[in-house]
């Protein structure tokens, strides 16, 4: 605990609101809420923490806090403050899992469709349901039974839809909006468990049809009723009472989350989410983000009633939510919400395992590397290499590894400016630069290490403009391959001596994989330059025609065939000049003489 944070501590209001935890770069690392900002910030400074938390602790070297006027304010603000910052150690849902849902649209002829995508519209959803054939199935059932459109576009004359007797024809036809109003409720009433009066009716309708005779009506009844019996009443019902209902249930254990959310949808369990996450704080406050956070997403359309466990703030997630949130003592309900704590525990349980290895293979590998190095824990890995064909198109390439694992929004290529085509040592020095003042002009994170794809001369080169020229103060080290081209050595220090790690250490696996991954992408982008400009240099001589224009019509076109084979009128579409697109029409046809004349 520094100076800075220890004075800070000792004026901690006495209020509820919100706290911002601050690394060493002054990114927001972590947000959360409290009822008393000064007994749960200084929580985290005092007292003993599992592993994941104490490593939460260390990175903190600096808050700030934001007073709140009640514990909602404070639940809402936490939740805009995670959106703005993605802290990585807080829960950050991604919108990754979406279910079916069935739609009406809001059109002025509605129709019913199936969409995973959820949108703050006029339109009536209905769901989620488990899969897509369970939505399309119920979708089928309603198209036989309710006359609304069909078409995406209206045609100009009735379909097969009308003639049997499945659409209103609003093509030829003026239906009233109160017509599909009453038939959007019969819809909403059928799916919210109005079925069975239907199929009571359609029974009726069925037999009246029978007594005068109407076999063929009759069968048409008859065949309603079995889609209805299939599809509506083919699942255990779980509940009576026909409700849409979400139920959360959650286990802990050794610093980590396990939330299931079961959905209840016409008194049916159709579905559960599973999410699992590290804890830094009580669980019950975690619980309470998760379901803000849960909802703030489209794809979960907040039901009528929401059933949650005991302990957890039933009139904040009332109050955020605006939906009945029960915390049920006895009955069905209780078994319910019992069932999906047992779920949460198992599947923490099962996980674990897969935890455990997977943070062995990341942020173990990097406490290995900090050991090893006697470096601060570099979980910020920055990696470069060069790439070229014997001078040809030489490019460079730039990877990152966060807490173990790549982090692709932050790689980037370069195409070398300044330095010699055989220059390795100058495209290294140019790279760097360019980079790291980049960095510093945009105030972004540095690295906790670079990770430099060569020997001690590369090395050399990156220290003389990281700590030379920039004043930057940043551990490198490179990584050297044997003769099969294979990671064989990390080299550090000044001057570079050889760091010893096991070949079956983490650490190494981690710089192998980071190795391979830097490599990869440097060959890659490599291999798109070379054969760019191979193509556009086989269009070399075309009069009027430069390197843009080139590059301008392999986009338009595609490939050098089609180029050759374009019309005057093709090339000036492209963008060509009439009078360039006509020499270059002329310069083609001149070309093909050769050719021709060979096969007379």
């Amino acid at each position: 605990m520094n100076e800075l944070i220890q004075n800070k501590l000792a004026i901690l209001p006495d209020m509820p609101g919100c706290y911002m935890m601050k690394d060493r770069q002054g990114t927001v690392i972590y947000v959360g809420k409290a009822k008393v900002l000064k007994n749960r910030v200084r929580s985290y400074f005092t007292g003993s923490h599992d592993a994941k938390t104490q490593r939460l602790v260390t990175e903190i070297e600096d808050f700030e806090t934001i007073i709140t006027s009640s514990d909602i304010e404070a639940l809402i603000l936490e939740l805009n403050l995670i959106k703005q910052y993605d802290p990585k150690y807080n829960i950050m849902l991604k919108d990754d899992k979406t279910y079916p849902y069935l739609k009406l649209t809001a059109e002025r002829h509605p129709k019913l469709i199936v969409t995973r995508i959820v949108k703050k519209d006029k339109g009536r959803y209905f769901g989620p349901y488990p899969n897509v054939t369970a939505a399309t199935e119920t979708k089928k059932l309603l198209d036989r039974l309710y006359p609304y459109r069909k078409c995406h576009t209206l045609p100009d004359r009735v379909c097969l839809y009308y003639h049997l007797g499945q659409c209103l024809a609003p093509c030829v036809r003026d239906v009233p909006k109160e017509t599909y109003k009453e038939m959007t409720d019969d819809i909403a009433r059928f799916l919210n468990g109005g079925y069975k009066n239907m199929k009571k009716e359609l029974t009726q309708k069925m037999n009246d049809a029978a007594e005068n005779l109407e076999f063929e009506r009759a069968t048409e009844y008859r065949d309603q009723i079995s889609s209805i019996e299939t599809v509506m009443e083919k699942q255990t019902m779980t509940m009576h009472d026909f409700k849409d209902r979400d139920i959360f249930g959650y286990a802990v254990e050794k610093g980590w989350m396990c939330v299931q959310v079961f959905f209840v949808r016409q008194g049916k369990l159709i579905e559960r989410d599973v999410s699992l996450f590290p804890v830094y704080r009580d669980p019950e406050e975690e619980l309470l983000t998760f379901i803000g956070q849960f909802y703030s997403k489209l794809s979960h359309i907040k039901p009528s009633e929401i059933l949650l466990p005991p302990g957890i703030d039933q009139e904040l997630v009332k109050q955020l939510l605006e939906v009945n949130v029960y915390i049920p003592q006895r009955g069905k309900k209780k078994d319910l919400v019992q069932l999906a704590n047992k779920n949460a525990s198992i599947s923490l349980k099962q996980k674990f395992q897969l935890i455990d290895r997977q943070e062995e293979r990341t942020i173990g590998a990097c406490e290995e590397l900090s050991d090893a190095m006697n470096i601060s824990i570099p979980l910020r890995i920055e990696a470069f290499d060069n790439s070229h064909t014997h001078g040809v198109e030489p490019v460079s390439a730039m990877v990152s590894f966060v807490d173990g694992k790549p982090n692709r929004k932050d790689y980037r290529k370069y195409k070398t400016k300044t330095a010699a085509a055989h220059d390795d040592y100058g495209a290294m020095r140019e790279v760097i630069r360019r980079r790291y003042t980049r960095v510093l002009k945009d105030n972004l994170p540095l690295p906790d290490l670079i990770v430099i794809d060569g020997g001690k001369g590369q090395m050399g080169i990156a220290r003389e403009v990281v700590e030379d020229e920039l004043g930057l103060s940043i551990p490198i080290a490179g990584l050297a391959k044997d003769d099969k081209h294979q990671t064989a050595q990390l080299l550090y220090g000044s001057p570079p001596e050889l760091i010893p790690l096991k070949r079956s250490s983490e650490a190494f696996y981690l710089l192998q994989r980071i190795q391979d991954e830097v490599h990869r992408f440097a060959i890659t982008f490599h291999r798109q330059r070379r054969d760019t400009g191979s193509l556009v240099s086989t269009l070399d001589g075309l009069p009027g025609v430069g390197p843009k224009r080139k590059q301008k019509l392999l986009k338009h076109f595609g490939s050098v065939k089609k180029i050759k084979a374009a019309t005057e009128d093709q090339l000036i579409e492209a963008g060509l000049p009439k009078s360039v697109a006509e020499s270059v029409v002329e310069y083609f046809a001149e070309k093909n003489k050769p050719e021709e004349q060979a096969k007379e």
